[in-house]
């Protein structure tokens, strides 16, 4: 087990919407990836805080919960400690919905010692299409293993076709990502 942490920076393993580069950097711009991972006996399930539904996603979003013989595949992000105030805050830690916790897993390497977070009080809740988006694009951006991917695409959805200002945040993230502006001054 090895714990690749500094006095600067901290191990983040990411399951959800947090998966996609630009999702994350969106609060977070330290977050630079670290490796591709998956933390054993855990499962990967949909929710709501108390039942009460995300104003942002429309729908359940991701958690982990302990699950003997199951496993979630993510990515350990490198970040530097300025932004664990801000993840914390992303991941709702003040208001009670999420806790932070330190899990290790498992790497084509040495096993790491990452923070994550697992929601309080799950009531279960399927995804809004778009969350379920937001988390394919990111396991496929990170390639992670394709019959998890599939796993991910199988998931049940809550068809709501509403608008999610959060997705146009992230598709103006992707485009300034995909054509970064010119520096024209000569």
């Amino acid at each position: 087990m090895l714990n690749m942490e500094d006095a600067n920076t901290f191990l983040y393993f990411a399951y959800g919407s947090n998966l996609l580069k630009e999702r994350l950097q969106l609060k977070n711009p330290s977050a630079a990836l670290h490796c591709v991972a998956v933390l054993k006996d855990y499962k990967l399930v949909f929710g709501n805080h108390k039942g009460l539904a995300s104003e942002r996603w429309h729908g359940g979003v991701a958690t982990v919960e302990y699950s003997p013989g199951d496993e979630v595949w993510g990515v350990v992000w490198r970040m530097n400690q300025s932004d664990l105030e801000s993840l914390d805050s992303q991941e709702n830690v003040m208001l009670g919905a999420y806790r932070p916790m330190e899990i290790f897993v498992t790497t084509k390497g040495p096993e790491l010692s990452c923070r994550t977070y697992m929601m309080n009080s799950c009531v279960y809740a399927p995804p809004s299409p778009q969350y379920l988006q937001v988390i394919l694009m990111g396991a496929e951006q990170n390639r992670l293993p394709t019959d998890y991917q599939e796993k991910l695409r199988a998931i049940q959805t809550n068809m709501y076709d509403g608008p999610l200002p959060m997705m146009a945040d992230l598709e103006r993230a992707r485009e300034a990502e995909q054509h970064p502006c010119c520096d024209t001054h000569a």
